[in-house]
């Protein structure tokens, strides 16, 4: 009974609960000074819960940003500052693609989130090109000649890699109640 009673104050609202949570932001006092405008990015990544490794990153790149214009404020800058940005970053930094995409990203919050402003479509930019990586393949007589040299359950495992195509992994997790040698498969069940 006192569990039954301890849901009654309980009161859920009539049409469902809101989409989405007000922002409740501390108001200042009208004579305060305007928050920097590093202050002002950590405090929209945070409204918006983003991860802390994310908000240092985004800091740590429009700060670059700033510095690589002489210490401009970004408000001051438009599309030829980023593009010749994040053009620097590909061909006199060298830097991956993944590393072009998170700077790009973090400048596009800064116009777009911070300073509310609209970036025009980058036409200019020179994107950092991902390396394409060919898999190494043996050929036939250079697996029989690696099979061949291999002896015991190592060669066993060896079999199963290369023939049944499993990973590493999957392969040393095996058991043997789980290979049907009368059927020659292997019954893999899942293990939750």
């Amino acid at each position: 009974m006192i569990f039954r009673d301890s849901l009654a104050p309980l009161a859920y609202p009539v049409g469902g609960w809101p989409s989405r949570a007000p922002v409740v932001r501390e108001s200042r006092p009208p004579d305060a000074p305007k928050p920097r405008l590093l202050d002002r990015v950590r405090e929209a990544i945070r409204v918006r819960h983003y991860s802390r490794r994310t908000e240092k990153a985004y800091v740590a790149w429009i700060r670059r940003y700033i510095f690589f214009h002489g210490k401009r404020h970004p408000a001051e800058m438009g599309a030829p500052e980023l593009t010749r940005f994040l053009t620097s970053l590909a061909v006199d930094g060298k830097v991956a693609a993944s590393t072009q995409n998170q700077a790009l990203s973090a400048l596009l919050f800064l116009y777009r989130e911070v300073l509310e402003q609209q970036v025009p479509w980058l036409d200019d930019l020179v994107y950092a090109t991902r390396p394409h990586h060919l898999p190494v393949v043996l050929a036939r007589e250079e697996v029989r000649a690696v099979l061949g040299e291999i002896h015991g359950v190592p060669r066993l495992m060896a079999f199963l890699l290369y023939g049944a195509g499993l990973r590493l992994l999957e392969c040393a997790r095996l058991r043997v109640k789980v290979v049907l040698f009368r059927h020659d498969r292997l019954v893999l069940l899942p293990s939750s």
